[in-house]
């Protein structure tokens, strides 16, 4: 009992100085592998999956949570030729835990970009173009996605290919977006996705929030409430 209490406590520690220790930091030999890794930039304790790192581009002072899947490419290893990254993620972002970002043609984060915990971003997806095939025997389409600077996307939403999303537009919690052009300070809700509410710069929030039709209008600024931005929550 005692060395099994013994190894117990060694193991905590080695894992709690892990977790301090052992996160991708700029300048590290890990850093070195990426196409770009910006300072103060940190991919923390433990990944779940990264590869293609030739092809990843991270910027400064983004941070990307524990548990991120975060990949170029097909498999590890694969010579992606020389067009550049294929994931981009822009300054000042944070990624939440457990997120996934896997790329086979274009993944664009802009500047300031903040996820929940669990979202999914993907380029490629199944298709169904021959029933006669299992889905999972034929050859996946790619479109690019491009998420604007300072977007929110809550937790678990999914961004499907070929989604642009505009400059601070929120994706609500659990939502699923799909391909399309979504405008500058778009609220975007639900499954499938929907802009259930928009900012103009004349009128102001369309519909208006509760406090402006309970008043009669008057107050343009962003809601803070996020029950009354969308509903689920973000």
């Amino acid at each position: 009992m005692r060395v099994s209490r013994l190894v117990s406590w060694i193991l905590r520690r080695l894992w709690a100085w892990a977790r301090s220790h052992a996160d991708i930091r700029s300048g590290s030999r890990a850093a070195r592998r990426f196409a770009a890794y910006g300072t103060g930039t940190s991919i923390a304790f433990p990944p779940a999956t990264v590869f293609g790192e030739p092809w990843i581009a991270l910027g400064a002072h983004t941070l990307v949570g524990a548990d991120m899947t975060l990949t170029a490419g097909m498999v590890p290893g694969q010579e992606l030729g020389s067009g550049g990254p294929l994931i981009r993620i822009g300054d000042g972002c944070t990624i939440g835990r457990g997120s996934h970002l896997v790329a086979h043609r274009s993944i664009e984060l802009g500047d300031d970009v903040f996820t929940g915990p669990y979202v999914y971003i993907t380029d490629q997806n199944h298709v169904y173009a021959d029933v006669d095939v299992p889905v999972g025997r034929q050859w996946p389409a790619d479109d690019p996605v491009r998420v604007g600077d300072g977007t929110w996307i809550g937790a678990h939403a999914v961004v499907l290919p070929g989604v642009r999303l505009g400059r601070n537009c929120v994706v609500a919690a659990g939502s699923v977006v799909r391909p399309g052009a979504y405008p500058d300070h778009s609220v975007v809700a639900g499954v499938p996705g929907k802009v259930v509410r928009r900012y103009d710069p004349e009128s102001g929030w369309v519909p208006p929030l509760r406090s402006d039709a309970a008043d009669g209008g008057g107050s343009d600024g962003a809601p803070v409430d996020g029950a009354d931005m969308a509903q689920p929550e973000v």
